[in-house]
């Protein structure tokens, strides 16, 4: 770091405040805070705004970006995001030093992130998708990657990340489905706890090392009506308590996530940012959380013009501070009016100190007051680093999934393959060179994307005609024809499946059919009569049912990080053996919709008409070049009192000849309540490591949590009766057992 940032103080702070616990340094700086300084505490503004360096290195800021930070600021979005690590921490270096001299109180700021690929700036390493992590069924795994994600985002000078996200997915009409880590309940909760954990350095790390997490969206983002972004949301109090909030609960409880964000939608005609039920008396006096909460982008001044549920800004910015929104992100007509909303309103002042305060809570807890400056020269090393590579190779082959292997066709055999065309509108350009380096001389690849699937618009992208894709069609086939088999790569992009922003964008779709030519051209390799192996990339589920049916292999890779096509190629050539498992059911149509694993038992009396009934692939499902034996299901009681635990144990053996990982997956059925229970709920998982031949015992515990429901008296309990334990490979592979509380 440069000598005069090390020795830059922060002016006007009692020097002897540094030695006092943290509220006490809290009060002490609101106590000398004016209103407007304490509401600049209240906004995050984009680094858009006027953020850069010239090209002597030295930070220039617009008059606006000024104007917007004059009385201090809770926050600074993605500055330095385009540039590399060494100038991005150079960048927010000057602009904390910036902050701090500018400020009366010396109130550094802290500077924001998203992290869906690892972080979102130039020069990080590219991590897969958290949908990716879900697959891998690898908490340790998701804890490590986001420890990294942490480091990187650190050594850059950002403090806080918009991440992640606690949202359940249950609709792939919605584009966002890739950002979130599934449909379950109990997989989502643990994968969001790994990640915040991992992100903030289990808490030790948060003063230097790391960063805070900001979990999102509270609550019940993803069950927008239609799957359409920005629409109502409609959950029942049973559901929102049994299955939206218990990620959210834990993010705040098990990981101590520094912020929450509230969700653009309402919640049965609530706005989620106006909800005081939801932000206050739930998320703070029930769970106990004294981080902030943020608003998501604009969304205190949409409480006026888009959900009008407020006449005026004035109105807008009242309903969000008063329900508990702490800090407005972006918007520059609301939080900015409160300095003179409370001189008419004076009731608002504590819940403005209230607010200001839990944003320096969270600063004094991030080490900004006392080291707000990150060491220049390290980033460039902790950033994209040899061990960080690695551990992206490693979570892209332990999230790949094993669909099918017709005939054991994977893996590929140099000796029986030894050209392998690789095409399809989802081959990427460093495709080719991956599958070289991996496979190695032995194999000669022929590669040709053939056409694409979009104009590649990133706002309103326009599907492409088959017209428009017959001539690289018939490229894609003639490569494939002078191949002894093909890897076809198909599924969907980040034109087809993203985030459909306010105005200017769409994202979502109303189809889950593989677009355009793409099961043209699958049928035309089928007709070669050579083995064509599918690896499907998405960020949707996806209807895949020709697929299933015709295709030898399908390795399903979701949307892997940059070492995504490698550990691809690995594992098609035997050097990797896939442990994936499915983190969303996989339904025949988007007419079965909704198709979740653990609906109410009643939705599977009947089938439709004209197709065949239940999922393409269940929940939790995933095949292996090496096979698994489940036996002996034992439970260490078949009776206990309420209130009592027990333990469910199963022998586990690798009959096959290669090395592999199984996650064993325990379910929990309650056949009657008060109320009508799902069919079954995932209550724990394993992912266990055996050699050919051996055997483990797996065992888990069963607490009286993992039995409880909200009941009719919307008491949550453990009911009396019988219940059925189930232990296997899948949501539908299982072995079974019951016991009964008493």
């Amino acid at each position: 770091m440069d000598t005069h940032l090390a020795q830059a103080t922060l002016t006007n702070l009692d020097s002897s405040a540094s030695a006092d616990p943290i509220e006490q340094r809290v009060n002490a700086l609101l106590a000398k805070m004016s209103v407007e300084e304490k509401v600049g505490q209240m906004r995050i503004v984009h680094a858009q705004l006027g953020v850069s360096l010239d090209e002597a290195g030295e930070l220039v800021l617009s008059e606006h970006f000024k104007q917007q930070v004059k009385h201090g600021i809770a926050g600074i979005k993605n500055p330095g995001e385009h540039l590399p690590p060494e100038q991005a921490a150079r960048i927010n270096n000057l602009l904390q030093k910036y902050l701090v001299e500018n400020s009366r109180h010396g109130i550094p700021g802290m500077f924001v992130t998203e992290s869906y690929n690892g972080v979102d700036a130039a020069g990080t390493t590219d991590f897969s998708r958290p949908i990716n992590l879900a697959a891998s069924w690898n908490p340790d795994l998701v804890e490590r990657v986001w420890d990294q994600v942490g480091r990187e985002a650190r050594s850059r000078g950002m403090h806080m990340c918009h991440s992640p996200e606690a949202d359940l997915i249950r609709d792939p009409r919605f584009g966002r489905m890739s950002e979130a880590f599934g449909e379950d309940t109990h997989l989502v909760t643990e994968m969001v706890v790994a990640a915040v954990k991992g992100v903030q350095g289990n808490g030790q790390g948060l003063a230097s090392t790391h960063i805070g997490a900001v979990t999102k969206h509270f609550a019940g983002y993803g069950q927008v009506e239609g799957g359409r972004n920005f629409a109502s949301v409609q959950i029942s109090e049973r559901d929102l308590v049994d299955q939206i909030l218990p990620p959210f609960k834990a993010a705040v409880q098990r990981a101590h996530t520094l912020g929450i964000m509230a969700s653009h939608g309402d919640l049965n005609g609530i706005a989620c940012h106006g909800n005081h039920h939801l932000l206050t008396e739930i998320l703070r006096e029930q769970w106990g959380f004294d981080g902030y909460t943020v608003s998501d982008a604009n969304d205190i001044g949409r409480l006026f013009y888009f959900m009008a549920v407020a006449e005026n800004e004035d109105e807008a910015a009242l309903l969000g501070l008063r329900a508990g929104m702490n800090v407005d992100l972006y918007n520059e007509d609301c939080y900015v009016r409160l300095p003179q909303l409370a001189e008419k309103f004076p009731d608002i002042i504590p819940l403005i100190d209230q607010a200001a305060g839990n944003v320096l809570r969270a600063k004094f807890r991030l080490g900004l007051f006392d080291n707000p400056y990150v060491d220049e020269k390290a980033a460039p090393e902790i950033n994209r680093s040899p061990a960080s590579l690695a551990l992206a190779l490693e979570s892209d082959l332990d999230s790949l999934i094993l669909l099918k292997n017709e005939n054991g066709v994977l893996p590929l055999s140099p000796e029986k393959t030894s050209t392998v065309a690789l095409v399809g509108p989802l081959l990427k350009a460093q495709t080719l060179a991956q599958f070289q380096a991996a496979a190695g001389p032995s194999v000669t690849f022929r590669a040709e994307k053939g056409f694409s699937l979009t104009n590649g618009e990133i706002n309103y992208p326009d599907l492409l005609t088959p017209e428009q894709c017959a001539e690289g069609l018939e490229r894609a086939v003639q490569t494939a024809s002078q191949a002894d088999a093909t890897v076809l790569f198909v599924g969907g992009d980040e034109f087809t499946s993203k985030e459909a922003f306010f105005d200017f964008a769409i994202g979502d779709r109303a189809s889950i059919d593989l677009l355009g030519s793409q099961v043209e051209l699958f049928h035309r390799l089928k007709a070669l009569g050579k083995p064509v192996i599918v690896v499907l990339k998405h960020r949707r589920t996806l209807a895949i049912n020709e697929l299933a049916a015709e295709a030898d292999a399908i390795i399903d890779a979701w949307d892997p990080g940059e070492q995504g096509d490698t550990a691809i190629a690995m594992t098609l050539f035997g050097q990797s053996v896939p442990s994936g498992k499915l983190p969303c059911t996989v339904p025949r149509t988007i007419g079965q919709l909704p198709f979740h694993y653990s609906q109410k038992k009643i939705n599977y009396k009947k089938g439709y008409m004209f197709m065949e009934n239940g999922p393409l692939y269940p929940f939790g499902f995933g095949l292996s070049y090496t096979r698994f034996h489940y036996e002996n299901l034992q439970l260490s009681r078949d009776q206990i009192e309420n209130g009592a635990s027990l333990t469910a144990s199963i022998k586990l053996t690798n009959t096959g000849s290669l090395a592999g990982k199984e996650v064993v997956q325990l379910y929990i059925q309650d056949p009657i309540g008060s109320v009508v229970r799902p069919l079954k709920e995932l209550k724990a998982f394993r992912k266990i490591e055996l050699q050919p031949g051996e055997t483990k015992t797996v065992t888990f515990e069963i607490t009286p949590e993992m039995l409880a429901c909200t009941g009719a008296d919307m008491v949550r309990k453990v009911e009396n009766g019988d219940f059925v334990v189930q232990v296997g490979s899948s949501s539908e592979d299982v072995l079974e057992a019951g016991f009964r509380v008493v």
